[in-house]
């Protein structure tokens, strides 16, 4: 097993480790042997309301406390930060358990989510406030400006909702591919075993699984 968190990581995060075992332990979900990153993400949500509320205190001079109050509520919520998470693909640098990772703990908004702020947590803890100041800002870029409440992506919403019932967890397959070449068609089939399917189509595999989850989720709901 590596000692060093993974390149893409630093990178992201703007910042050289000088202890690799605190960004290590940020990846590092329960179900992993060795510490987690419980208490990081502890620190970290706490490290992104301060930040966050200073940024948006700057940009909106003119917005009361209630639109301010919105507008962090949506930029701080597990849902947005695991929208950061899927941006910087970190569900495949999570250390995971086996039986974590079969059930698709590495798609979870809500691992996706506290991983985030673990790695904030650690970041403030070597970087300071200025370094967790700096990544937030460009990691959350143009998002600053929108207002409402960030969706969540159908499959991770779907993986959410079945891994809550105790499901075994969604399984897609390409059960037709039509169109011409350069511009294909695919068909999905979503399926909990034993129990229900539905089907999605778009122009990717990934546009048509995303149609097969919001079907099946519109099925279940």
């Amino acid at each position: 097993m590596t000692d060093l968190p993974p390149r893409e990581v630093t990178q992201a995060l703007g910042h050289e480790p000088r202890d690799p075992a605190l960004f290590l332990t940020a990846l590092t979900h329960s179900s992993h042997a060795g510490d987690s990153y419980q208490r990081l993400e502890f620190l970290g949500d706490r490290v992104l309301g301060l930040v966050m509320g200073e940024w948006l205190f700057a940009l909106f001079p003119a917005e009361p406390e209630g639109q301010l109050s919105r507008r962090l509520n949506a930029l701080v919520s597990g849902e947005t930060c695991a929208e950061i998470a899927r941006d910087l693909d970190l569900g495949r640098h999570l250390r995971l358990g086996k039986q974590a990772r079969d059930d698709g703990a590495q798609f979870s908004t809500y691992v996706l989510g506290d991983v985030v702020e673990a790695l904030i947590g650690a970041l403030f803890l070597e970087a300071g406030i200025d370094g967790a100041r700096a990544f937030i800002r460009k990691a959350w870029g143009d998002r600053v400006h929108a207002q409402g409440k960030a969706p969540k992506h159908p499959k991770a919403e779907l993986q959410e909702y079945v891994a809550a019932k105790q499901w075994r967890p969604p399984v897609y397959e390409v059960t037709h591919r039509g169109g011409p070449h350069h511009a294909p068609v695919f068909t999905i089939t979503v399926s909990i075993p034993g129990r229900m399917s539905a089907e999605g189509k778009g122009t990717s595999k990934q546009e048509a699984e995303t149609e097969a989850a919001r079907a099946m989720l519109k099925e279940l709901k």
